[in-house]
């Protein structure tokens, strides 16, 4: 995702991470650590699904959409027998999306204004959320192209992932 947030030199927008901004090739340390001691609930399976939003800074329209679908075994931490798929196993098909999702670069279209990101995450209704969080609805792409990414499944987790993306118009 880094390389692609990269690829659109994009920054995080609005509210919450106003003071967190790309840099480099990399979303800032300070943003992911922050992102980190904030959502402990995928941990919990309490995530559905969790969707990465690139927009015109100037216009808002949404030029780029990457949707994660999570599935969670809730019974997994409750239940005490061993696992059968192994480490390695799980790693490499997660290395596989990351390939892939670097990949996308030789097709999505070139991103030439300013752009923002926004992270969009579907959770229990039940989840007491943290008032840094703000309630939004879905984000849809008008005249858009979808392409469906490989899934991976761990033991407790299966994540289907797509990225949908504004089919670039002629002047």
């Amino acid at each position: 995702m880094s390389h692609s947030l990269f690829r659109t030199c994009v920054e995080p927008s609005g509210g919450y991470w106003a003071t967190f901004t790309l840099t480099g090739a990399l979303v800032s340390s300070e943003y992911t650590v922050r992102l980190q001691e904030d959502v402990d609930w995928l941990y919990k399976c309490s995530v559905q699904k969790l969707e990465v939003f690139i927009s015109n800074i100037e216009s808002g329209e949404v030029l780029e959409r990457w949707k994660f679908d999570i599935e969670c075994d809730k019974t997994a931490k409750d239940d005490s027998t061993p696992r059968e798929k192994s480490q390695k196993a799980i790693q490499d098909e997660i290395l596989s999306i990351i390939r892939q999702i670097t990949a996308t670069v030789m097709f999505l279209p070139l991103l030439e204004d300013s752009c923002s990101f926004d992270l969009l995450i579907y959770t229990d209704k039940d989840l007491v959320v943290l008032e840094k969080w703000e309630e939004s609805g879905p984000q849809f792409i008008t005249n858009s192209e979808e392409v469906h990414l490989r899934s991976f499944i761990t033991t407790i987790y299966k994540v289907n992932s797509m990225v949908a993306y504004k089919i670039p118009t002629s002047d």
